[in-house]
């Protein structure tokens, strides 16, 4: 395949992932057809087929679009200058804020991301890989300044993913809204103690 057809095709599948995620948002995960898809690009559900092979499989684009926009801000936070503990409390609550901002409080890409969790768990999956990995790389620079003290940051970096599921997952972020405590900041605070050097 030449460099403009890769090009085109790429273009392509990035407008049927921002068209499907509007009208997912408009009219809900489970009513949007790949027929509203193709109408609203112009196209034929044809050729939206030569994109992808199922609804299921534009779903898991459009939640890997968001998810890639998650990873991209706490990749930004990770490459920052300066102290570990400033940058993993940032990094947290980012990650916590956007999908927050994303998911919860709209019932239809709640629904959407449900979906994808429930049809593409390894998009989840390889999502929780890469913010744990982000983890690390804070947990491991904190490591190198003397600010933490743990001996397998990637432990360290799974034990703290985990330890915020509550906060990062969109479902358990709703379902736990009514629950005063621990709040965000205390669950940071509670993570950064467990990585300080004593």
């Amino acid at each position: 395949m030449s460099n403009v057809a890769e090009h085109v095709e790429t273009d392509v599948r990035g407008r049927i992932l921002v068209t499907a995620e509007r009208l997912f948002r408009e009219i809900g995960y489970q009513k949007t057809t790949v027929a509203d898809i193709a109408k609203a690009l112009r196209m034929s559900p044809a050729n939206v087929y030569r994109f992808f092979d199922s609804k299921k499989s534009i779903n898991a684009g459009v939640a890997r679009r968001l998810m890639e926009q998650v990873e991209t801000a706490a990749q930004a936070i990770a490459r920052e200058r300066g102290s570990a503990t400033k940058r993993l409390r940032r990094l947290l609550a980012t990650v916590h804020r956007m999908n927050s901002e994303r998911y919860v409080g709209d019932a239809k890409m709640h629904e959407m991301v449900a979906a994808a969790m429930e049809e593409n768990w390894s998009v989840c999956r390889a999502h929780v890989d890469g913010i744990s990995g982000i983890i690390e790389k804070v947990i491991a620079d904190g490591v190198a300044t003397g600010e933490f003290e743990v001996s397998d940051t990637g432990l360290a970096a799974a034990c703290t993913a985990t330890g915020m599921m509550r906060f990062f997952h969109p479902q358990l972020i709703a379902q736990c809204a009514d629950k005063p405590i621990p709040t965000l900041d205390q669950m940071i605070d509670f993570v950064i103690a467990g990585l300080r050097a004593q």
